[in-house]
Formats: structure tokens, sequence, C-alpha cells
């Protein structure tokens, strides 16, 4: 019997929704060829870019191997939230090719920015167009020229814009064009320049995770100092800089707040900080992500295991 059974505690939620039913209903009307619910969600959402964003990745995904998102903004071409779906789904589509060992080649990349440019001229003050293009550069070979230029773009619309950070900071990372250390000081920069609160604070703990996920694969698990990636001295510092920044300040709950508490929780668990890991299980509420949980071993058993040890 599982050992939350037990215990007589619940299954973790790994809910990609992180509970957001209205969210959880919109991908599943598209998964039914419906595009009404996302339209009517999307335009719930005006001006809460850090929702947004989460409830687009989210309809994209599902959109993804179907046409429904095609079909709506045949539909009604001149939509802003049709188009910037329509565009954040085609890099999906870009990057399910890449997964699937497709080079998905220039001239189908730079369609796909070019549906980026026009959801942006759609929808001017919206910036995920420019998430989806930051995103998009990752599958250039050599990276982007232009990636300066959509940062700026980016900034200028919302400057500590949640999504755009990771997809910048994946960028910046070793498994792509960047390296270890270009990441984790673009998560500095992240921290040092975020209000009191906010839940860029996290950054260097991905920054960590991306770093271990491309080493482990690369290298495998049982590389050079491999063991000690998750509790040198920088780590424990970050770890509670993120608490004081972050978690002591916290008063409004992010859209992607889920995904952040488990990539804190992971790290504190695997510092050794366990004194202060029961507050971001607390705060969880038995949400859970695969990711950076799989990083260190099977993900609902880690869960549940520090859960029942410190919450």
């Amino acid at each position: 019997m599982a050992t939350w059974l037990r215990r007589g505690r619940p299954a973790p939620d790994f809910d990609p929704a992180f509970g957001d039913r209205a969210l959880a209903e919109g991908r599943q009307d598209m998964l039914l060829g419906r595009w009404e619910g996302a339209r009517d969600l999307l335009a719930r959402t005006p001006g809460d870019w850090d929702r947004r964003a989460h409830r687009i990745r989210l309809l994209a995904d599902a959109a993804a191997d179907r046409r429904t998102v095609d079909l709506w903004q045949a539909s009604e071409p001149r939509d802003p939230d049709a188009a910037v779906l329509r565009a954040e789904t085609e890099v999906m589509r870009m990057f399910a090719a890449a997964r699937a060992g497709q080079d998905p080649g220039a001239e189908p990349l730079d369609r796909t920015a070019l549906l980026c440019r026009r959801a942006a001229e759609l929808a001017p003050a919206d910036p995920y167009p420019w998430v989806s293009l930051i995103a998009l550069g990752r599958l250039y070979p050599g990276g982007h020229a232009h990636m300066n230029d959509w940062w700026k773009e980016l900034r200028a619309r919302d400057p500590h814009h949640r999504e755009g950070h990771h997809q910048a900071l994946r960028y910046l990372s070793a498994r792509w064009h960047g390296s270890y250390g270009a990441a984790l000081n673009f998560a500095w920069d992240a921290v040092a320049s975020a209000p009191p609160g906010s839940p860029l604070a996290v950054l260097p703990h991905v920054a960590r995770a991306e770093q271990y996920r491309h080493r482990a694969a690369t290298e495998g698990r049982s590389a050079l100092g491999l063991a000690q990636h998750w509790n040198d001295d920088g780590a424990r510092r970050d770890l509670l800089v993120t608490l004081d920044k972050w978690i002591t300040r916290r008063t409004v709950a992010g859209a992607q707040d889920t995904a952040d508490l488990n990539h804190l929780a992971h790290g504190l668990v695997q510092a050794g900080m366990t004194d202060h890991v029961g507050r971001v299980f607390r705060l969880l509420d038995n949400r859970a992500t695969e990711m950076p949980w799989s990083c260190s071993g099977d993900a609902e058993q880690l869960y549940v295991r520090w859960r029942d040890r410190t919450a």
C-alpha cells in the first residue's frame, strides 16, 4: 500500500493547471475542438500578465496537436487573443518536432517568428508574444540575433514577467546557448532587481535544476561533483535569500507559484535545510510538479517522503 494511504494522507496533486478550474475547463474544450472557452477565458485576464501567461502556455500545450486554435484564428483573424495563442501554439509545435528528433528547419522557425510578430502587432501591450519569441529563439542554431531586442520589448511591457524570465534563463543555460555561469548570473541579477515578494527569487534554483538535468543527461548521474550540486555554500545562500525576499514577503499568490514553490522545497531538501521546508509544503497544499523532484528520483515518492516528514 502506498505510504500516503497508510498514513491517511492524500496522493500529491500533479494538476498542470495548478488549481485554476477555469483553465482546466478551457484545456478540455481545446482538446474537444471547441475554441470558444479559450476565447472567453483569455478575455477575462486583461492586464493580469502572470495568470494570462500560465493560461496561454497550458492552452497552447493542449492545442499543439489539434487544429482548434487554427480554426479560431481563421474565424476571427483580427482577434488579438487568437493571434497570441496561435503563435504560442506554433512555438509548441516547433519544440514537439525537435523533441521527436526532427529538425524544424529555418523556414518553419522564421514563419513561426512572423506569427509571433503579427500577434505583437495585434496585441501591442501584451508581453506574451515576446515570451514566445524568446522561447522560439532556443531552437535556432547558435541562438537568434534579435534576442536582445526581444528581451527589451518584453521588459518594456512587464519588467518582472515571470514566464519571460524563465524562458530567458533556459536560453542562457548550458543546454541551449549559454553556460551554467551565464544562467546563474542572469538569475542573480533578476533576484537583485525584483521587488520584495516576487517569485523571481526562485530563479537560481531553477538554474541549478537546469544544469543538473543537462549534466545528468550528457555525463550521467555519477559525474564528478554532481552529488554536491545542490548543497554547496552558494546554493544555501541563495535559498536563504529566496526565503527572505519571497516567502517572508509574499502577499499575493502568483499563477505559477506551484511550480516555483516545488523548486524551492526541492532545493531546501537537497541542501539539508529541512527546518525551513515545512512552511513551503504548507503553502503548496499538496500540489506537486514533476520537475525538479524527478531530478533526484521518483517525483511522487520524494515529494510524499519530504511532505510527510516536514509539513
